[in-house]
């Protein structure tokens, strides 16, 4: 009987983290629920998951921008689940705010999550799966780190932009065994752009070729296409999902 596959996704609890749990889930993989600040939405999800689905989950508290968290949530998953397999890196946060108002701590808690969590998550989860020979580590950058701009979220847009030279660097790094790519997602309809107002997000969804906004289900798919066997000889790629602009 082949072994069931263990993913683990930062960021889990909600929004595009959350769509790839539920996707994944559907395919009987084991789930690795990453969360940070709020226990009660990552219990919820787990819950779900298990009722629905009947796989085993593992919620882990982890700021993925702390090296001994990020340590110790390994550990944890693969003493439960002996391996991982499938690595989402989808934790981020975002400070909208005008450049005059950005601080120093806003800056550098952006980057710390958005950026070095990508790079420490990939860095203890990799040896797990170098000794395997086998992984797939999927990115979760942002069209505002290739092409889409704005001085209200420059910090982010830096750290969007970092995760895609990041991308490159460990699908080098990490050949032939892992392979590593990004998908660089345009406006989701995520809790992050709850607070946007309704003008300026159906002005953006105007500004598309399909003339809607994603669900953060769209990404997860894509995820799963790129977690696949068929997706075997995609690598170091940054795939756009952004509608046509």
């Amino acid at each position: 009987m082949e072994k069931l596959k263990t993913v683990l996704i930062t960021g889990a609890s909600k929004g595009i983290g959350k769509a790839c749990a539920i996707e994944f889930a559907k395919l009987g993989y084991n789930i690795v629920i990453n969360y940070n600040t709020s226990e009660q939405p990552a219990l919820e999800l787990k819950n779900e998951l298990e009722k629905k689905y009947k796989i085993k989950t593992l919620t882990i508290q982890c700021n993925v921008g702390v090296e001994q968290d990020v340590i110790s949530m390994v550990n944890q998953a693969i003493n439960t689940f002996n391996s991982i397999d499938i690595l989402i890196n989808n934790a981020g946060i975002c400070y909208d705010e005008p450049f005059e108002e950005k601080t120093v701590e806003h800056f550098m808690n952006t980057i710390q999550t958005n950026l070095l969590g990508t790079f420490l998550v990939s860095k203890y989860v990799s040896k797990n799966m170098l000794n395997n020979h086998f992984g797939k580590i999927i990115n979760i950058s942002s069209t505002s780190g290739l092409s889409e701009f704005s001085p209200f979220s420059m910090d982010y847009n830096a750290s969007k932009a970092g995760i895609i030279s990041l991308t490159h660097d460990l699908a080098i790094q990490l050949q032939p065994y892992i392979n590593v790519n990004a998908i660089a997602p345009g406006w989701i309809d995520t809790e992050m752009n709850k607070d946007l107002s309704t003008d300026f997000l159906n002005n953006e969804k105007e500004k598309t070729l399909v003339k809607y906004i994603a669900k953060p289900e769209e990404v997860a798919k894509l995820a799963i296409f790129l977690s696949s066997d068929d997706a075997r000889y995609l690598n170091s790629e940054v795939i756009t999902l952004d509608g046509g602009r």
